[in-house]
């Protein structure tokens, strides 16, 4: 039997899970962004109440590791890292474009989602997921995947333009998601193609890809991870802080 904690902070809504053999026992989510430091670990010790199990009974920590809020990464790998240091079980950490993208697959597939010209048959329509995490400004994280997860177009840091994806969206349907796509509702063109969607979130898509990881033996060192953060965090330059 495989139990395994699950932990996201980086994103507006931080969830952590106990899941046994790839299922998800129970989950608890927090909304505020700014608490998630203060939340994270009385939420880990509430998630063994009433379920029998104790933390020592954990067989590996997973954690959404990046790109997203540089802060809530900081505060999500730390708390693994430290959990796993101290007992002694391995640590995975997973791509979080990746995790929303699975999130949007399986809502899809579960409300039916089909093309109009598919006859009517309840099939997941060939389309691209493209998650967008804000990353202020008109920067969005960003990646693109097909409904199996392959990576079309790989974890990047994007400004976007009217023209972003443009290719793609020439030729292809494309669903958007996350916080940063309103950004992108704005400002593209071939919305003909484009689908602009968010769905609630469902810990199980974490579970999901952290389990695979753990039956395929891809764990992560606990020296040398750190997050994905994309592009390096915003510093203030001397000159900038002499003009102050």
């Amino acid at each position: 039997m495989a139990l395994i904690l699950n932990i996201d902070t980086g994103q507006d809504i931080a969830c952590v899970s106990l899941a046994e053999d790839g299922t998800v026992v129970t989950a608890i989510t927090n909304e505020t962004q700014k608490d998630h430091a203060a939340w994270i670990n009385d939420a880990i010790d509430k998630l063994f109440a009433g379920t029998g199990y104790n933390i020592n009974d954990l067989t590996a920590i997973g954690v959404s590791n990046g790109p997203g809020s540089y802060t809530g990464l900081r505060i999500g790998l730390s708390t693994a890292k430290g959990l796993c240091y101290a007992l002694k079980i391995p640590l995975i950490v997973v791509g979080t474009l990746q995790v929303m993208a699975l999130n949007a697959v399986q809502a899809l597939a579960q409300s039916n989602f089909q093309s109009a010209d598919n006859g009517g048959e309840n099939e997941l329509v060939d389309i691209l997921i493209c998650p967008m995490i804000d990353a202020r400004r008109m920067e969005v994280f960003t990646a693109v995947y097909d409904v199996r997860l392959n990576e079309v177009i790989k974890p990047q840091a994007c400004v976007l333009s009217p023209a972003t994806f443009g290719d793609l969206l020439k030729r292809q349907k494309i669903l958007f998601l996350g916080n940063g796509s309103k950004k992108f509702q704005q400002v593209g063109q071939h919305i003909d193609n484009a689908i602009f969607k968010n769905f609630p979130l469902n810990p199980s898509a974490l579970v999901t890809i952290i389990y695979r990881d753990f039956i395929g033996n891809n764990f992560a060192g606990l020296a040398y991870t750190e997050p994905l953060y994309l592009k390096e965090p915003y510093a203030v330059k001397k000159a900038e802080l002499k003009k102050t």
